[in-house]
Order: C-alpha cells, then structure tokens, then sequence
C-alpha cells in the first residue's frame, strides 16, 4: 500500500473517531450540512480549550511583557481599507465552464514547478509571435495567418483584439504579471492542455481565473430598506375627518458606510488598541498584545476536516520591539514556536521551518518563516512567523491621524515600534494534536485505537468506573472516589456502561490517561485499580493517595 493512501486511512479514521466519540461534528449536519462549518462535541470543546488555556498560560500568564485584549469581530470597515484587504485579501478563484464548479486555481494546479516553466514558455512564444504582428489600419483586422498564429498560442479562436502590437504585447505583459498569482488567461490554458478534469463533472472546460475576495460582508443597523411600487395608503386628518390617498413610489435606501465585515484576521483588532494599551500600562519595550478569538473567511474550496475551514479561531500576537533588536527578537520567538509544539505533544521531526522566499513574503516583511507539520494529508502549514516592519501602525497613523509613536522612558526618543507576528490556528494545532495522538496497536491479540494525547490536554483525565454496575455497594465506593477526583480535577468521568473490557477500549479512544476502577477488595483496603492507557498496566493505589 502507497505511503499516500495510508495517510488517507489515517485522516478518514482520525474524522470517524472524532465524530463516533463526540469531538467534531459537521455544522448542521441534521439539515445537511454546510461546507466548511464544523461543530465541536462536549470532547471537542473540552480539548479545544486545553490547547486555548495552555497557550494563554505559556504566552501570556507566564511572561510580565505581555497584555492580552479582546477586540470586537465587527470593526469600522476603514479599518479594514487601510490594512488593504478591501483591495488585497484574495484567492485567485477558476470555474469549470461546464457546471460551474468553483476551485481555488492554485490548489488545482498541484504541480507548481512545472506550471512556472509552462508558464515562461507560453509568454515567450505568445511574446515572439505578438512581435511579427503587422496590424492594418482597419482595427482588430488581423490576417487569417496571424489569426491562425494566435489561435495556436491561445488554444481557442478567442483572439485578444486590439489596435496595435503595442497595446497587444501590453496585454500579455499584464497577464504575464496575473500569471504568476494564478489568475487572468494562463491558468485556463494550462489546465486545458494538462487534460486536467473538473472533480465534480469531469469536463476539461476551464474559465479565466478571477480573484476572489474573502472576506464576509453584512451591514449594520437599517442600512438598506426596499418600499413596493405605488403602494397607496390612506391618510386622515383628525380634525377635518378628510382622507388624503398617499401614493408610495419604490424607493432604495442603501448606504455604504453600514458595511461592515466579519474579521478574516485578529491582528488588526490588536493594532487598532495598541495606543490604548500604551496610554493605559505605558509598558517598557518589547512588550506584546495577545488576542484569542473568532476569525471568518469565505473559502473557496474548505478542505481537509478542520484544516481549512470558513469559520475558525486564531492565537496572534502583536510583539512590539524596537527595530535595532528586531533580528535577536525574531531568533527568540523561533525557539518559543518550537517550545509551543512540544507542549502540544507533536514529534520534533514532524514540524519543520520554511523560509518563505523574498519573493513570496509581504513587501514589508524583512524575514517569514512558515512553520509545517506532517499532517495525514501531507506537509502543510501548522503557524506562521512575521517580522511586519511598522507597516500596520504606519497605516493607522497616515489614514486615521493618530500618532503611533512610543516614547522611551526617561527619554526624548520616540519611534513607531515594529513588529513581530507568531500567528496561530487553534484548530490546525488541534488537528495536529489528534494527528500525532491517533495510535493502533495489539492487545491480546486484538486491534486497539488510542489517543496518545499529552495528560494537560487529555479532554477527560480520569475515567472512575464500579467493576459491576449491578451492586450498590460497588456503585456507591466509585461514587466516593469520582467526588474526590471530580473536585481535584474536574475534567473527570463517570463511566458504568458495559463490561470493564469495553470500557478501557472507549476511554482509549477519547485519550483518557487513567482509568480508575473500584473493585470488591476496595471494599475492604480502601485501594483502587488503576489503568494506565499507554502501556495498559494496571496497579493497586491507596484511594487517599490519588
């Protein structure tokens, strides 16, 4: 068996178990479901909150330099013009001609070199024929060998017309340029010639490639409101008794500035209260903002259970330092990122550092590193890591007028901060988590599933169990033992449903390190069985030394 299809297996059991045992759930799933919402069970909230509280507890609770905020997920929209995603925050979108199936154009095209060399290849010949061009004085007359010649570069006889061969090669360098971003004509050119199928409808009928914006957008308040033609109604004078009719033409109100957007990113409600914190804690530099909550994009194709989803959580933080340090700064959050992961229990050998070219980072970006883990379905992104320069804060104070300047204490000196940026999905690390906690292995002779989950994130820590659920006295010493655990730890189970066999293997699914079983000899030394899940081993232990 491929090493692919194995990973498909694991993906498809690590979604069934989640699912059987009351982590994840398809969003509304009893009215069919909506594509790219997922619901989380009682062991899903459970989990995800673990992964939430040892964050705020690593990066926030535990470090003097660091503030946490909580900003609101509807924000004035020129927030989001100056940060430039009204203009910027796109997919590059393609539509199958046949049945209007939508796919991401980047994510079709699997094989990214060869696309590059095609694409080259393709501009350079169109350039070359483009350039032995005579056009006639008659506009769009081209003659049936030029035509021809075109056709053959294009593909189809749908030949760009234009007046000149100026304007002809200008609207190849333009498309040369979109190209390169997965949009314009190249992409539906190259997947036709690649025989690349529609999934859905197995048609080879491409569209250009658009962009997309993905960003969800509502309005606020009484922003629009529609009056039906020529509704007539009555009005009557109180005093004279007299009726007026009153005839009501359609009328639209619709104003833009109620727009708002549900926020694709939480950075921006972190810059947008950086003087705020500053004015209210004046904290030394470095110092950072940290925010945890809902973020929302409108995702052309969600994928991959939880990996990419439309509606989703984020842990960013905003790291202010002063730009001399910015490189040692950088150096230390790598190592914190790493430290991140072994607190979630991912193998070291499994997460890996991508250097994000110059050429693909954010034009203010000095250095971005893309930290991947191997996931079932492939090396993907887990988090990323920033240096944004002043970029945001220089945005704010050229389009709202506030001065962004910090001010060193005890000094004159005063500069706009910049930035570092650990950015972190909560569901790409929980999926990580199941990833590398998903264990199968034998015993007695029997297959067995187990969550190897590290204890701190364990949704459940103890499982307390009467060996028969038919005996009181059994019933009642296990009720003992759960009340002390449950006020201990909380995260505790009650668990009396089948045999003690049937009881290991589900607590083993859902991750639970020690199960704990009152027996008949309880009854007698006050001791308990416990079963540990990763070995399986049990041992007897005094009830008061739990």
């Amino acid at each position: 068996m491929s090493d692919k299809n194995t990973k498909n297996e694991k993906m498809e059991a690590i979604v069934s178990l989640a699912k059987r045992r009351g982590f994840i759930y398809q969003g509304s799933e009893v009215y069919g479901g909506l594509s790219g919402t997922w619901d989380y069970g009682p062991l899903g909230v459970s989990l995800k909150r673990n992964i939430m509280s040892l964050w705020w507890k690593m990066f926030v609770e535990d470090r003097e330099d660091m503030y946490g905020v909580d900003a609101a997920i509807l924000m004035n929209q020129k927030v989001w013009k100056a940060s430039g995603h009204v203009d910027t925050f796109t997919d590059p979108l393609i539509t199958c001609g046949n049945c209007q199936s939508r796919y991401r154009a980047d994510h079709i095209i699997t094989d990214k070199e060869d696309y590059k060399i095609e694409l080259e290849n393709f501009f350079s010949r169109s350039k070359d024929i483009v350039t032995g061009l005579h056009l006639s004085e008659s506009p769009f007359d081209y003659s049936e060998e030029q035509i021809n010649s075109l056709v053959g570069i294009f593909g189809e006889a749908r030949v760009p017309a234009h007046e000149s061969v100026k304007q002809l090669e200008e609207y190849l360098d333009n498309h040369h340029k979109l190209a390169s971003s997965y949009l314009g004509i190249f992409p539906r050119i190259y997947l036709s010639n690649k025989k690349t199928m529609c999934a859905k409808c197995g048609q080879c009928e491409w569209q250009d490639a658009q962009t997309f914006n993905m960003m969800f957008t509502t309005t606020i308040g009484p922003s629009s409101m529609n009056v039906l033609d020529k509704q007539i109604f009555y009005d009557i004078d109180k005093g004279t008794k007299k009726v007026t009719e009153v005839t009501v033409s359609q009328e639209n109100i619709d104003n833009t500035d109620n727009t708002v957007y549900l926020r694709p990113e939480t950075a921006q409600g972190i810059f947008t209260n950086y003087r705020n914190v500053v004015d209210s804690f004046y904290p030394d530099l470095p110092f950072g903002l940290a925010q945890q909550g809902k973020a929302f994009r409108n995702e052309i194709s969600p994928r991959d259970f939880i990996f990419r989803a439309r509606e989703f959580e984020q842990m960013e933080i905003e790291y202010f330092i002063d730009p001399a340090n910015w490189e040692a700064e950088f150096n230390n959050w790598v190592s914190l990122v790493h430290a991140w992961a072994d607190a979630l229990g991912l193998p070291a050998e499994n997460v890996h550092e991508l250097e994000v070219p110059e050429a693909d980072r954010a034009h203010y970006s000095k250095r971005t590193i893309d930290f991947e883990f191997d996931f079932p379905i492939g090396r993907e992104e887990l988090l990323g890591l920033a240096y944004r320069g002043s970029f945001d804060l220089d945005n704010i104070q050229r389009e709202a007028g506030k001065n962004m300047a910090y001010v060193v204490k005890g000094t004159n000196t005063k500069f706009i901060p910049h930035v570092i940026e650990p950015s972190f999905g909560v569901e790409r690390a929980l999926m990580a988590v199941l990833s590398a906690a998903y264990t199968e292995d034998e015993v007695n002779g029997e297959k067995r599933v187990y969550l190897k989950l590290p204890e701190h994130l364990a949704p459940v820590k103890y499982a307390v169990s009467p060996l028969l659920k038919n005996k009181p006295e059994l019933v009642a010493k296990a009720r003992e033992v759960y009340a002390i655990l449950k006020k201990k730890h909380g995260n505790v189970m009650w668990d009396d449903n089948g045999n003690i066999g049937k009881r290991y293997r589900r607590q083993d699914e859902i991750g639970t390190p020690y199960c704990v079983v009152v027996d008949f000899d309880s009854l007698e030394d006050n001791s308990v069985t416990i079963r540990e899940r990763d070995t399986t081993e049990q041992k007897r232990v005094v009830i008061s030394d739990l």
